[in-house]
């Protein structure tokens, strides 16, 4: 649908992740006729990370969302989703008969859009390219030079991960490079064999901590010889038996093939380039550089913090600095970075947004 001048929404929710998706469900439940400004299928979104459905639609099969245990999914999803929409899905998201997998992370973000849906949530698949939120309605401007008015809003719009630009790392991204070590550290590819982490601040010791419990080996690659992590992160990781650290190291390219994945990776010297490459054997590469709130389209409309998150000004809420904006999800959360965390406070920021309007 296009967005309509002469219309006053109630709520608008920008972006489509669980975030987005989750406020949706709620707040249509509650009445409130949302419309969830979803993005665009554009190539500058696909190159910047930010297309619609968010980064759990990336994600190969989840396993840690409550509600979706390994099981055989292709009925499910033929019978909750319409054509077109299953046309998006990869083939691997109905897994092969007999197969038993957790949800695959473009299907539950499908499902949960359809939810949503089914509930009344509108939707408009274009981009908010700048919002003036100093008058009231809200004004959000959207890529197709059309402009939404609302009572109020919520920031959903996440993250982007800080990828090393290889194109190798493109091409083993879910088989065997990864973002996120607790999404997919505890899969069996990784159990008892050696694995990267390349970083060098409290993520990625974190992350190095945490795939420490099943691979053989944590290699922490950093490009220069001293980590931005705290002390206290340094010394848990130094204490441990499995991390070891390569110092002044960068990641020249990521060896494998198409069947078993990530098989090593070729590590450059950082401070002379000209010396000749170290060949080092592992299973997987966990990139730990850090996530980009993808805040643009604000213009400094909202309050951020010193990471660029949307600044959350009330203790266990959803309010930002700009009464009626509401946020959640990744983009303003910079330490959890899950799914279910991000539909949590989706949740509550529908929430939040009801109990604003009914005070009005």
């Amino acid at each position: 649908m296009v967005a309509n001048p002469n219309r006053i929404e109630n709520v608008a929710i920008i972006g489509s992740g669980p975030a987005g998706w989750s406020a949706a469900i709620y707040a249509a439940r509650a009445a409130l006729e949302p419309i969830v400004v979803e993005g665009a299928l554009t190539a500058e979104n696909q190159e910047a990370g930010t297309l619609p459905m968010g980064q759990l639609a990336t994600t190969t099969f989840v396993e840690n969302y409550p509600g979706f245990p390994a099981g055989e999914l292709g009925g499910y999803l033929e019978s909750a989703l319409d054509e077109e929409r299953m046309r998006l899905l990869p083939p691997e998201a109905f897994g092969a008969p007999g197969e038993r997998n957790g949800a695959h992370g473009a299907a539950l973000v499908e499902l949960i859009r359809r939810q949503a849906l089914n509930f009344g949530a509108r939707t408009i698949g274009e981009d908010v390219v700048g919002v003036d939120f100093s008058k009231r309605p809200f004004e959000l401007r959207l890529s197709d030079d059309s402009t939404l008015l609302t009572k109020s809003a919520i920031v959903a719009t996440g993250a982007s991960v800080r990828w090393l630009g290889l194109p190798s790392e493109e091409r083993f991204k879910n088989n065997g490079v990864s973002a996120c070590a607790v999404c997919d550290g505890a899969s069996p590819r990784f159990a008892n064999r050696p694995v990267v982490v390349v970083g060098g601040g409290d993520v990625a010791l974190e992350d190095a901590e945490y795939l420490a419990k099943f691979a053989s080996a944590v290699f922490v690659v950093h490009r220069r010889d001293e980590l931005r992590a705290s002390k206290a992160s340094v010394s848990r990781a130094a204490s441990n038996s499995k991390i070891a650290f390569l110092w002044n190291r960068v990641v020249r390219e990521i060896l494998g093939d198409d069947e078993s994945g990530v098989t090593g990776v070729l590590l450059a010297n950082a401070l002379n380039p000209d010396e000749p490459t170290m060949k080092l054997e592992t299973s997987g590469v966990f990139v730990a550089i850090g996530r980009r709130p993808n805040v643009d389209f604000l213009d400094g409309a909202l309050e951020l913090t010193e990471l660029g998150n949307v600044k959350r000004t009330v203790p266990f809420r959803t309010n930002t600095s700009v009464s009626g904006v509401f946020v959640a999800g990744d983009v303003a959360d910079d330490r959890y970075r899950q799914a279910i965390v991000a539909s949590a406070s989706g949740a509550c920021a529908a929430m939040d947004a009801e109990r604003f309007l009914n005070e009005r």
